[in-house]
């Protein structure tokens, strides 16, 4: 028993003698995009070392697994390394003892270093140092995406296009690419914005209860075929699923999983919320692109589905004119929401979250009694937050983030999306017209997106400009409020799959 107590006590001294200096080295072919250590900081267990970026766009996330002190470090920011290369090397340390230092006084400088000091300082030299010395995104492709963001300005408004979302996006897309002040870098503020509301999941949630909170049921209930609509709409998501896996095997330098593609196509249901919802859940990585596209894409629907409309339909079924929809009784309203949700309960709890918040504020907003809190949820809630969302979701396009064959990918994949569920919504309005014996215009089929009420405002415009006297805002809203529970119970479907 001695002689196993003293083995033991021999060993523990080895453990804590035996601090040793270990090589830091390179997981993957890929460049620096960032290095938060130096040469003699003291780091700890699980603190980031560097932020490395793979050809494909998989962002790596370099930490320490122990703690000590960096001796060396041998690469700098934006230079390409491969796999098992030398980074740098650690001292591994049982106790780390950093003592902080104070700087001895400089010699006041020349004018002319000042000069040159305060120049690089300037926006101008960090575009400029940035394409000479370290990548083209962050010299001429903060220009690129800053005029970007001053366009999405510009269509919110003088365009009018969605410019509660666009404002702050293209804003946000400004801040991110100012170069060297790190808004949307650690320690800045759309960081944090982005992290805490977005990563999380919480800003999407508050957005769908203020939904709900401004959403009428009353069309949905008065002509239940309408949730065909609002499901058919919704199979441009899957669709562009398969289509996802297909342009990785096609295209090099595109790489998308199963839970990579599940979270593009859910762009098609045209519901910003719920894809950063299901990103945030399945595919982290792509939750910025995913993002924007499907922002984009809901802030652009009047550009978008008028074409195809008119292209699926003729001017006969267009001029169609809809009888006008039953009177709903405020019981039928506050028995649906619960109604939801004790399906959701029983059939899919992983759309819970979704479909629950979104029923809570509609659910304030027909039972009558909690006027206050309805009108808190639907207005300052709901608005304070969008404008963090759109920050949030504007930081993603800074350019080091954005520019990549993987975006691009998105941005197609997320297109594709959001026409075929237009389409598929048309088509199917198109032939409960010929099964149907009360008449069904066709356009309303494309409300089935969940883009509220963008999508049944542009339904009735269409539908104007064929027939003056031809107004379907209320017939589409009914497929527009079915199209928003539809893809939140896609990516309940998917959530519960994957």
């Amino acid at each position: 028993m001695l002689f196993l107590l003293g083995l033991l006590a021999v060993n523990i001294s080895a453990v804590y003698a035996g601090d040793t200096t270990i090589q830091i080295t390179s997981p993957a072919d890929a460049k620096i995009i960032r290095i938060d250590v130096q040469p003699g900081d003291f780091i700890f267990s699980g603190d980031k070392i560097a932020t490395l970026k793979k050809d494909d766009g998989t962002i790596i996330i370099l930490k320490s697994g122990s703690g000590g002190k960096i001796t060396s470090l041998g690469v700098e920011p934006y230079q390409k390394v491969h796999k098992n290369d030398v980074i740098g090397s650690l001292e591994t340390s049982s106790i780390v003892v950093d003592t902080p230092s104070s700087e001895a006084s400089k010699k006041l400088p020349s004018l002319t270093e000042l000069g040159k000091n305060l120049y690089k300082t300037t926006g101008i030299y960090g575009i400029i140092d940035g394409q000479l010395t370290k990548d083209w995104t962050v010299g001429i492709g903060r220009v690129l995406m800053i005029v970007v963001g001053l366009t999405l300005i510009f269509l919110g408004i003088f365009k009018k296009f969605e410019p509660l979302l666009l404002i702050p996006i293209g804003y946000g897309a400004i801040l991110a690419n100012i170069p060297m002040a790190g808004i949307a870098e650690p320690g800045g503020i759309l960081y944090y914005i982005y992290e805490v509301g977005i990563m999380t999941g919480v800003f999407p949630l508050i957005i769908f209860m203020g939904v709900g909170a401004l959403t009428d049921f009353g069309p949905m209930i008065a002509n239940p075929k309408t949730i065909l609509l609002g499901g058919a709409a919704q199979f441009g998501i899957f669709t562009t699923l398969l289509g996802a896996l297909f342009l990785s095997d096609m295209v090099p330098g595109i790489s998308f999983s199963i839970r990579d593609a599940a979270s593009i196509g859910i762009i098609g249901g045209a519901d910003g919320p719920t894809a950063i919802f299901l990103s945030s859940q399945l595919s982290p990585r792509l939750l910025g692109s995913i993002a924007i596209a499907a922002y984009s894409y809901m802030a652009l629907v009047p550009l978008i589905q008028p074409p195809i409309m008119k292209w699926l339909t003729t001017e006969e079924e267009r001029n169609i004119k809809m009888v006008q929809l039953r009177h709903v009784s405020k019981l039928e309203k506050i028995l649906l929401p619960l109604l939801v949700l004790g399906l959701c309960i029983v059939l899919l709890p992983s759309a819970s979250p979704l479909i629950g918040m979104f029923m809570l504020g509609n659910l304030a907003k027909e039972c009558g009694v909690v006027d206050r809190l309805s009108d808190t949820i639907k207005n300052s809630l709901m608005y304070t937050v969008t404008i963090f969302l759109g920050l949030g979701v504007g930081s993603k396009l800074s350019a080091d983030k954005f520019l990549n064959l993987e975006t691009l990918g998105i941005l197609a994949l997320g297109m594709v999306a959001f026409c075929i569920g237009t389409a598929a919504g048309i088509l199917i309005a198109k032939l409960m017209n010929k099964m149907s014996k009360t008449p069904v215009n066709p356009l309303i089929g494309a409300a089935g997106v969940s883009a509220v009420p963008m999508a049944a405002r542009v339904v009735n415009k269409v539908g104007l400009e064929a027939n003056p006297q031809n107004h379907l805002i209320m017939h589409a809203m009914g497929a527009n409020v079915s199209g928003v529970i539809g893809s939140a119970v896609a990516a309940g479907v998917l959530l519960a799959l994957l």
